[in-house]
């Protein structure tokens, strides 16, 4: 049994892109597709992406506060449906803030992109396109099940996708009517979240299915040090949650067809992989990196455990090692960051911002990628790190536990280990596997040996999809 899928979310790649829910929902319609499923991506048409000239799908006069319209466009062979919502998209700044400040309407902006996926999965669109499954992901869309299902009996499915319980989509009770939300729900066991409304909640209470990026977060999630003060409503609907782990676009992340490096290179050309680390070091200036070379991608929070690396880097230059880093984020995090790279001349280079092409050209350019975040309901970058021979060194945590194997001395022999484990998630627990990953560095035939079969391991969407399609399958029969 295959069927139809409208997958909800506040962004997209390659349209739009903020951090990993963006690839995730890119991939996913090439990915069920594969498994016969038809899957339409719904997200707001932003300033900054062209609109269609094609004929609406949808409309309305009053999207709370204006008229709207759904535009189709394909991109890469996915079928992308654009709400058209100018009173609420069309900005200055980001999909979520400008200038560093959330946008004030966010609460009716993102009830906005619910609403029109509840109308759609009830009604279908004027091609004569219905889904048979609603499929929300995040906050941004966590309305979406809840008006599905307070808006009455309907053959339609509904799932409900965490990518990160962190953010929860909050806002004040006294906006109940103006979300179009039943005021009789407004309780503990419906919409009221610490006297507030959690847009996230709502679709956990509502959905017929919940998902998470992997499973080890999907057990985490039930814990209060993991929970954000949802682990009662995760634990009270145990039974329909399910972690299915994310993968990559093994087609974009491909070190021996990637077009942004300085050379390509695979798991039977690993020698020429020094080639891409030499041009690395000269891009951030680096120089007297005896011992690994680790980069870092990412949003620069303590979440992400910059604070620890910078607790740890002392130690893992003296043993010669060397650090490349690229991200934004907390500027105190953004500042220290550049007081190491000063305090380290040659040996800490930084770059405060984003570049995808500067992304692949560090993958394929480092020794190892840290990881060592708090908590990481899947992560990207350490399957990145696998795919391109970058051994990730990452927390015991969420989807990095689920990923990568310890180089212990067990997996070592058994030739499975892909990488550097470490807990509890501290400096302390760091600095040891960085230098475990510097005592494999030094010998060259066990490092090349760790490299190949991290590069083996596979991080495609191939058993991920599967899975998302068996779930479907299982809601519709």
């Amino acid at each position: 049994m295959t069927g139809k899928v409208l997958s909800v979310a506040s962004e997209c790649a390659p349209l739009l892109k903020t951090g990993g829910l963006a690839d995730v929902v890119g991939a996913l319609p090439g990915a069920l597709g594969q498994q016969g499923w038809d899957m339409r991506v719904l997200m707001p048409a932003y300033r900054s992406i062209a609109l269609p000239g094609a004929r609406a799908l949808w409309a309305t006069d009053d999207l709370f506060g204006g008229p709207a319209q759904v535009l189709p466009l394909t991109v890469d062979g996915a079928q992308i449906l654009l709400l058209d919502a100018p009173h609420l998209f069309d900005r200055p700044g980001g999909p979520y803030s400008v200038d560093g400040a959330d946008h004030i309407d966010n609460p009716e902006r993102f009830a906005a992109l619910s609403w029109a996926a509840s109308q759609i999965a009830r009604h279908g669109l004027s091609d004569g396109w219905q889904p048979d499954i609603l499929h929300a992901h995040d906050w941004q869309a966590g309305l979406a099940p809840a008006y599905l299902a307070y808006g009455g009996p309907t053959g339609v499915r509904s799932i409900m996708t965490i990518h990160n319980i962190a953010f929860q989509g909050i806002a004040p009770a006294a906006q109940l009517g103006a979300l179009r939300l039943p005021a009789a729900e407004f309780h503990a066991d419906a919409l009221e979240y610490y006297g507030q409304i959690s847009t996230l909640k709502a679709g956990l209470i509502t959905a017929d299915a919940i998902t998470t990026v992997s499973p080890t977060y999907a057990d985490e999630l039930m814990r209060p040090e993991f929970g954000m003060g949802m682990e009662g409503v995760i634990a009270a609907r145990a039974s329909r949650l399910h972690g299915i782990l994310n993968g990559v676009d093994t087609d974009i992340w491909n070190p021996e067809t990637d077009p942004a490096i300085a050379r390509p290179y695979g798991p039977r050309t690993l020698k020429r992989k020094a080639d891409n680390r030499a041009a690395l070091m000269q891009e951030f200036g680096l120089s007297d990196v005896t011992g690994p070379l680790a980069i870092v991608v990412s949003r620069l929070t303590d979440q992400k455990g910059i604070d620890l690396i910078l607790a740890a880097l002392p130690d893992f230059i003296v043993a010669g090692g060397g650090l490349a880093v690229l991200g934004t984020g907390d500027p105190a995090l953004e500042a220290a960051l550049a007081r190491a790279a000063a305090q380290f001349p040659g040996r800490v280079g930084l770059h405060i911002g984003y570049d995808e092409a500067l992304a692949h050209r560090m993958f394929a350019g480092g020794d190892a990628v840290l990881v060592p975040s708090r908590f990481e309901p899947c992560g990207l970058t350490q399957m990145y790190g696998l795919r391109y021979g970058t051994l990730p060194v990452v927390a015991a945590t969420g989807g990095l536990a689920d990923t990568v194997i310890t180089a212990n001395a067990a997996a070592l022999d058994a030739g499975s280990a892909t990488g550097i484990t470490f807990h509890p998630t501290d400096a302390l627990a760091l600095s040891q596997a960085l230098r475990r990953l510097a005592g494999v560095y030094a010998d060259p035939a066990r490092w090349a040996a760790l490299q190949r079969q991290a590069m083996r391991q596979r991080v495609d969407w191939t058993t991920s999809s599967a899975a998302y399609a068996t779930l479907y399958r299982t809601l519709l029969t």
